[in-house]
């Protein structure tokens, strides 16, 4: 079991950054594939990107490719999503994800468990 607290969203101009932070309760995080979500108002649940357990590829939605970038640190138990050269578009509620050995999938079902998100606002 693991839960997940995200933190760093907030309401920032075009063009400009922000890093979420997605802190995981548990001893063994380094275990546990990590994703990034997203949902605009309206609009379905996406994909952003992910990390597998045991690192390796990690993939980005193309929206986001050379903008977002994401990483984690295992001795801190956390996730991060640096976002750069922000959009309006870009504005959603951004959830972390975990699923325990998992490869970096964009699917939203193979992730067991959630964070209840954060929000970000990018204003033109």
């Amino acid at each position: 079991q693991v839960q997940l607290v995200e933190s760093g969203g907030g309401l920032v101009q075009a063009g400009g950054s922000l890093r979420l932070s997605c802190a995981a309760s548990g001893r063994t995080f380094s275990s546990y594939a990590v994703a990034w979500f997203r949902q605009a108002p309206g609009k379905e649940r996406e994909f952003v990107s992910a990390l597998s357990w045991r690192g390796g590829s990690t993939p980005y939605a193309d929206s986001v490719q050379g903008r977002f970038t994401i990483s984690r640190d295992n001795a801190k138990n956390t996730v991060y999503l640096q976002m750069n050269s922000l959009k309006p578009e870009d504005t959603a509620v951004y959830y972390c994800a975990a699923r325990l050995f998992g490869l970096e999938s964009r699917r939203q079902y193979e992730y067991d468990y959630w964070g209840q998100g954060t929000q970000v606002t990018v204003s033109s």
